[in-house]
């Protein structure tokens, strides 16, 4: 098998450069040219759709809120019949009436119905018709003959009490139940809305009557406003299990919808191409759709697809035939160039060769001049670098030994004139083994158990210059004591918690050490009891601290960190966090 694919890959493989430039360009041109097209059809695709279903459900939200004012309007009009004194106190007596008084009954209803409308100013363009049963069913109406449609039958009251409207529009205790249907089962063109009127003299607010208002379907072409050219607009009740369409009374589908829950409806709509869009109505709960078939809305976008793939075919044709031409010019040099960075990157220093004057000679040219001057600036880089490193390093040292030592030997000087000879010895003693710790050496890095060293013989010498003022508390965690550390770190924190912080203090005073991991880093804490500062930038005007700083900084890079925090009469807190180099962790040491 290896060798079968050796042999179709030397039997792809041209001998000429030129050849190879030129199938490679094939490669490289003709299948992103056509991807191009691809994608660009299905991003016109999909941003067409998308842009579709956006504006529709921003006119289905738009008509939603056209939708509920009227429906508000509707639902207005029933609060204020069902509120009027004189229908309630009809209801409140109502009785089995023979026909002349059920006649003078309705023309009394029906009049004060138009009154409550005239009154209040409700517009009632989609409003078919308005029932008022009373507490023995009989029916007074404003739109339609005086009767309960398809349950005016002897058994009328026990008919409309087993129906679901009247059992919704009980539990909903005087709210108003808007129905997909015509609740009177007589019209198929229009819709109804059922409230209960209650009893307000009753304790238990007994229901006294019915008020049914049917709605025409005709009010939803206002609300969706919009031709059928643009897809189908649809209302769906979809507050039952099974879903019922409000509108249109016929849906244009062929053949119709099954029955089923909202879900299963517009998976099935999907399923027939559409492309649904979907919004829920507030007052009613009702869900709106619009619908369009997919292969009408991406007439548009297949046209942007065959635009697309014959202008990416011109453009490979113009491609192959330019890449032909160049490719023989280009070569030549670019190969020149290549053997000249593949010799650079061997190790090679001989730049030599010339180029014609043209875009590749002028690279090749300036990669030459780059090359030498290059070289010559990392060998300059490298030993200024390695100088200044050492001057720095060695320069802030320096700075740090003689204040230290001069502090030291005065006090010796004078211990000495007053014959305290037990204590200049063990200061002297003190500041020998400081200096040895100090030296290390030669070496720039110290253990941390050697660096707390020097910090207790550095004590050791100051509470015998302050008659042993000072205490010093060490909290170090054992895991660290072997890792190293830059030296000379610590006793320039302690030098200035004493001189800034503790001695101008009245009385003793506490320096507080700490030192445990973080991670990677270790962290360290030099902390005093002493006098504080209000403002913490002095301590950059100052050597001690400025140098320690740029030690760190130097040393261990940018990673390091060093924080300064003082209050007034609560004391200081130095800390700095460094990460120690891998060959500097010892932790068994």
């Amino acid at each position: 098998m290896a060798g079968r694919t050796r042999k179709l890959i030397s039997r792809i493989r041209f001998r000429k450069i030129r050849s190879r430039f030129f199938f490679v360009m094939i490669l490289l041109s003709l299948p992103p040219l056509f991807l191009l097209g691809y994608v660009s059809f299905n991003i016109a695709k999909d941003t067409l759709t998308e842009n579709n279903t956006k504006t529709n459900i921003d006119h289905l939200r738009t008509s939603s809120e056209v939708a509920d004012l009227l429906f508000r309007n509707i639902v207005n009009l029933n609060r204020y019949v069902v509120l009027n004194d004189d229908i309630r106190n009809d209801l409140r007596k109502s009785e089995i009436k023979n026909s002349q008084e059920q006649n003078e009954m309705n023309t009394r209803t029906i009049n004060r119905l138009q009154r409550v409308i005239n009154n209040n100013s409700f517009d009632t363009r989609f409003v078919d018709s308005m029932c008022v049963f009373d507490l023995h069913y009989q029916t007074y109406c404003l739109g339609r003959s005086d009767d309960a449609g398809i349950y005016e039958t002897p058994n009328k009251k026990q008919e409309i009490e087993r129906t679901e409207w009247y059992r919704k529009a009980v539990n909903a205790q005087g709210r108003v139940v808007f129905f997909g249907y015509n609740v009177l089962g007589d019209k198929a063109d229009s819709f109804s809305t059922v409230k209960l009127f209650r009893d307000s003299e009753s304790r238990e607010g007994k229901t006294i009557g019915l008020l049914v208002v049917n709605l025409s379907k005709s009010m939803f072409g206002s609300v969706f406003n919009a031709s059928q050219e643009n897809g189908l607009f649809m209302a769906i009740d979809s507050s039952r299990e099974t879903a019922r369409i409000v509108y249109p009374e016929v849906p244009a589908l062929t053949p119709p919808l099954a029955v089923g829950t909202l879900t299963e409806t517009m998976d099935e709509l999907k399923e027939r191409g559409y492309l649904i869009s979907e919004f829920r109505n507030q007052s009613t709960q009702w869900t709106f759709v619009h619908m369009i078939k997919k292969r009408e809305l991406l007439k548009q976008s297949n046209k942007i697809g065959t635009a697309t793939a014959l202008i990416a075919s011109l453009i490979a044709f113009v491609a192959l035939v330019i890449s032909f031409i160049v490719s023989g010019s280009i070569t030549r040099p670019l190969l020149q160039l290549k053997k000249m960075m593949v010799d650079w990157n061997k190790g090679s220093r001989d730049i030599g060769g010339a180029f014609k004057e043209d875009e590749v000679g002028a690279i090749g040219e300036t990669f030459k001049r780059m090359a030498i001057e290059n070289q010559e600036l990392d060998a300059r880089l490298f030993h200024s670098e390695l100088k200044e490193r050492e001057a720095e390093l060695r320069a802030l040292q320096a700075q740090i030994k003689p204040h230290f030592l001069y502090n030291t030997l005065d006090s010796i000087y004078w211990m000495a004139r007053l014959k305290k000879t037990e204590e200049a010895a063990a200061m002297a003693l003190a500041l020998s083994e400081s200096f040895k710790l100090s030296l290390n050496k030669g070496k720039e890095t110290i253990p941390v158990f050697k660096e707390l060293k020097h910090i207790e013989h550095y004590m050791t010498i100051q509470n015998i210059r302050y008659n042993g003022r000072f205490r010093y508390d060490v909290d170090v965690d054992p895991a660290i004591m072997g890792i190293e550390m830059l030296k000379l770190i610590l006793q320039p924190l302690v030098e200035n918690a004493i001189y800034h912080g503790l001695e101008p203090k009245i009385g003793e005073g506490t320096i507080r050490f700490e030192g445990r991991k973080d991670g990677d880093f270790l962290l360290f804490a030099v902390e005093d009891d002493g006098v504080g500062m209000e403002d913490v930038s002095r301590t950059e005007q100052g050597y001690g601290l400025r140098n320690v700083r740029e030690r760190l900084m130097l040393y261990y890079g940018p990673s390091s960190s060093f924080e300064i925090s003082s209050e007034p009469g609560r004391g200081t807190r130095i800390e700095f966090r460094i990460k120690p180099f891998p060959e500097e962790v010892t932790p068994n040491a």
